[in-house]
């Protein structure tokens, strides 16, 4: 029998037992991370009102402060990795750096910053700003805010705290640096109030894939999170990341490329895949619109649900249809001139590019095992379609046949992030 997936989602995402939940779920799965998205903004792009992006629940129009639901779920867990997605164009690096550093420290080195540059207007609204920046320009702002960040994260020497009650001193003065940053966008004085944690910083953690991204994440990036619809994009993808890290002077192994996917389960393939398409129709075509509207730049409301992708283009203009909608439209479309609700329906089942997987548990488990193999990512972001049953069912049926076959851990073998992902200690101070 087809188990009734509306039984494994529920609706209690405002309370922090929900959250815990799932943290827990995760960490007895022994995954490595788990880390939240964010955006700074209600999705009204698309009719430039909230009558969709609220009506109909769209992407973000619920998003809690992912800092404070990583500490929540840090106090009910002790090896799970925890992320926090943080903007670098509408927050001060000071700020950002002193609750990362927190977060780390209480933790016990488990914490991770997803690194974004925000999306659109909408948001620069709501921080009294009247336009985004251009995309690269996000890219040169995030650039110095990183350097920044990691310059106060190592404004204390590892040994820098003394606590020496005996001779009364608390630190050496002589181990903790001002920064005296002064740069095209930020002058910070510094130090951190904060010491090192055990894995001495956060994780860094990107996942923009555009030419500016991903030199961005060969510079900076300790993991990148890619999205990619097909094994032969995920593998060039993982190639192009390597080399842009080449690029940037630094050993292309010390950065992780993890790639999403989406699993729907079932006792057989059959009852996965009617799992899978009852999933996918129950999504508005206009909440799909909406957030391709807020990635895309365009309001899409302008046109009819029956209007043709090619009568859309032909509308703009070639040039003025951004590179991601054009590649999301050949990616759907396999060759058909799709209408504008069928673009919106599989934008709105997986962000357009998530591959979804309908399988048994042991089908799930061979393709994982194929892909990595393949060389199309060093791991795998398990993308939920519905909460919190999708990590339930992985947890219970898929990681034990991973860890028979000998691929995936039975225990955690040390206590930070770095160690889960075998990341080195970053150089430090020096290296800046």
């Amino acid at each position: 029998m087809t188990q009734d997936t509306r039984s494994a989602a529920t609706n209690d995402f405002l309370s922090g037992a929900y959250y815990k939940k799932i943290a827990q779920t995760l960490e007895r799965g022994k995954f490595d991370l788990l880390f939240l998205p964010d955006a700074l903004a209600v999705e009204d792009s698309y009719g430039h009102d909230l009558q969709t992006g609220v009506g109909l629940g769209g992407q973000g129009a619920i998003a809690l402060e992912p800092a404070t639901v990583v500490a929540t779920m840090a106090a009910v867990t002790d090896r799970l990795g925890l992320g926090a997605t943080i903007s670098t164009t509408y927050y001060p690096p000071f700020h950002v750096a002193r609750i990362l550093a927190t977060l780390d420290n209480l933790s016990d080195g488990r914490v991770s910053w997803n690194i974004v540059t925000s999306l659109n207007d909408s948001e620069a609204k709501n921080f009294g700003i009247d336009a985004h920046l251009e995309h690269d320009t996000r890219y040169d702002r995030a650039d110095e805010f990183v350097e920044v960040v990691r310059k106060l994260w190592n404004s204390w020497d590892d040994d820098a705290l003394l606590l020496d009650k005996i001779c009364g001193r608390f630190a050496d003065p002589k181990k903790v640096h001002y920064v005296d940053h002064r740069g095209d966008w930020f002058d910070v004085r510094g130090p951190l109030q904060i010491p090192p944690s055990s894995q001495r910083e956060p994780v860094l953690l990107q996942a923009g894939l555009s030419p500016r991204g991903r030199r961005f994440a060969g510079q900076w990036a300790d993991a990148v999170f890619s999205i990619s619809p097909t094994l032969e994009m995920m593998q060039r993808t993982y190639q192009d990341i390597k080399g842009q890290v080449s690029a940037a002077g630094r050993n292309p192994d010390a950065t992780k490329v993890f790639t999403a996917v989406m699993p729907i389960l079932g006792e057989t393939e059959a009852i996965a895949r009617d799992r899978l398409e009852y999933i996918n129709g129950l999504v508005h075509p206009e909440v799909g619109l909406s957030t391709l509207s807020s990635h895309s730049g365009i309001d899409l409301s302008a046109f009819p649900l029956d209007a043709k992708y090619s009568d859309i283009v032909a509308s703009l203009g070639d040039a003025h249809i951004p590179t991601m909608l054009h590649m999301f439209s050949t990616v759907a479309s396999d060759g058909e001139d799709l209408t504008l609700a069928d673009l919106g329906k599989r934008y709105g089942t997986n962000v357009g590019f998530v591959p979804q997987w309908g399988g048994t548990p042991t089908q799930i488990a061979d393709r994982l095992v194929e892909y990595f193999d393949a060389r199309a990512a060093d791991g795998f972001i398990i993308s939920a379609a519905y909460l919190p049953g999708v990590y339930e069912d992985f947890v219970d049926q898929v990681v034990p046949l991973l860890q028979e076959r000998g691929v995936f851990r039975d225990e955690y073998e040390g206590s930070t992030l770095r160690d889960h992902l075998g990341l080195e200690l970053p150089s430090g101070a020096a290296a800046l």
